[in-house]
């Protein structure tokens, strides 16, 4: 056998370990996600209402639901790294593929840089209340996105094992403040009889405030990610993702309920760490702490588990040729996707040092949101090209075609929400996506080995 065979024959057997169980998936979800309970959900109340809050926090619990059934069919089938933009490359096409891939990356290492800037500024206003002032936030932001990096740069189990530990206190933090609000007294405590009122701004102001209801779950859908790294995919994708779900949306309601039980609508619309401030109302000065500590908790797995999902994404694009080849390469000892790891720390640590949080934040959630339009159109069309009885599913999720049209419907109803906020970032942010979209297909699809990109042993599509 010739080197150059041999070697080819050696980077065919290095692939990434398949050691992850739906806890770890879990984690990988709720990780993500929950730091959106602790803030940034409240800024709908601003735009809504107390009432307009709530509206927009089930309204959008329903986007993801559906979002969840159908990653949890596709993803539990289409079990490989690369997520959402594998689905599109073997269901739709490599265009379509391209932008997926390139959604999810920006997607998560926006939401990496916003996470890295609230751990700063949580280290601040740590530092000022023990009487430290004008303490540097950078450092601190660079200092969690490395240690984050080198963590996911060691194994995926080691990062997910930590990111289900932290996620397991910060959403405790949640319970225990709402045991703390005695909830079985209301008034006593909690007086939203004198603090809830009518809508506002009317109906318009619930719709703008879908947006920023986008906040409580906004990176649930990472859970695909993790598909070529679990025991089981069929097993612990529709687990993980659904368990994960529920717990958000129980999170979700219960901040709600703690949040504008405690400060009128107008403070609450505008506070920067809602449940920290809910605590510190209370007066207690262990709940503050475990607040405090919660709320960090939140960050870090938020920014722990984007680097794992923008790293997965952007190695997937490497391997099939999307971009260069050189960023699907695995470590030979801990079989992580380590370059893919490394060139996405700069570009994190740019983004946070802009210090720009809202246009961070509406960076990642229109790529996320453009990432779910496309996931309407891939279920109908995967269901189509391959019917219920023509491939095995590890999950088929109910009420078909049902959820794909109400995820679509959703979606445009939260794109228009985000024009009345945000108009000139979302046609920038359009922009921006054509523009990759007219480079992929005139300078880098001649790179791209079509025949490569098929991994799947199914049939051919019917019609076809």
């Amino acid at each position: 056998m010739s080197s150059s065979a041999a070697s080819a024959a050696g980077e065919q057997r290095i692939s990434m370990l398949k050691v992850l169980n739906p806890f770890h998936v879990w984690a990988l979800g709720v990780g993500i996600v929950l730091v959106g309970e602790f803030m940034g959900w409240n800024f709908s109340v601003a735009k809504g209402g107390a009432y307009g809050a709530l509206i927009a926090c089930w309204v959008i619990g329903l986007l993801y639901t559906c979002v969840a059934m159908i990653d949890s069919e596709v993803t539990s089938t289409v079990a490989a790294a690369g997520g959402q933009y594998t689905q599109a490359k073997h269901i739709i096409g490599p265009l379509m593929a391209f932008n997926v891939g390139l959604y999810l990356v920006m997607a998560y290492t926006m939401l990496e840089a916003a996470d890295a800037l609230i751990v700063g500024d949580l280290m601040k206003s740590g530092a000022e209340a023990l009487g430290y002032a004008g303490l540097n936030t950078q450092p601190f932001v660079v200092l969690t996105i490395a240690f984050l990096a080198w963590l996911n740069y060691r194994g995926v189990f080691m990062t997910l094992t930590l990111n289900f530990v932290i996620t397991l206190v910060a959403f405790a933090a949640i319970l225990v403040l709402f045991i703390g609000v005695d909830p079985l007294n209301p008034g006593t405590v909690l007086k939203h009889k004198e603090l809830l009122t009518d809508l506002p701004y009317g109906w318009i102001g619930v719709v703008a405030s879908l947006q920023f209801g986008m906040w409580y779950y906004l990176g649930i859908e990472g859970t695909c990610q993790a598909a070529e790294e679990t025991r089981s995919a069929a097993r612990s994708i529709p687990l993980g993702t659904m368990g994960g779900m529920m717990t958000l949306l129980v999170a979700a309601t219960l901040t709600w309920y703690i949040c504008t039980g405690l400060m009128p609508w107008q403070y609450l619309g505008q506070a920067y760490t809602p449940l920290y401030d809910a605590a510190s109302l209370l007066g207690n000065p262990v709940l503050q702490v475990l607040l405090f500590v919660g709320t960090l908790f939140a960050a870090v797995a938020s920014a722990n588990g984007c680097i794992n999902d923008a790293s997965r994404a952007w190695f997937s694009l490497g391997r099939d040729r999307f971009m260069p080849g050189w960023f699907g390469a695995i470590h030979p000892r801990y079989r992580t996707p380590y370059r893919a790891i490394i060139f996405l720390i700069p570009i994190a640590v740019s983004f946070a040092f802009t210090g720009l949080l809202d246009q961070v934040i509406t960076f990642s959630i229109l790529s996320g949101l453009l990432g779910y339009t496309f996931m309407s159109i891939n279920m109908v069309k995967f269901r189509k090209k391959w019917p219920l009885d023509s491939i095995k599913r590890g999950y088929v999720h109910p009420f078909h075609p049902i959820p794909a049209i109400v995820l679509f419907v959703l979606c445009s109803a939260v794109y228009f929400a985000t024009f009345l906020g945000y108009g000139a970032s979302l046609l920038a942010i359009m922009a921006f996506y054509i523009a990759a979209s007219v480079w992929f297909t005139f300078r880098r699809y001649q790179f791209v080995k079509r025949a490569d990109q098929f991994t799947m042993p199914w049939p051919r599509p019917k019609g076809y």
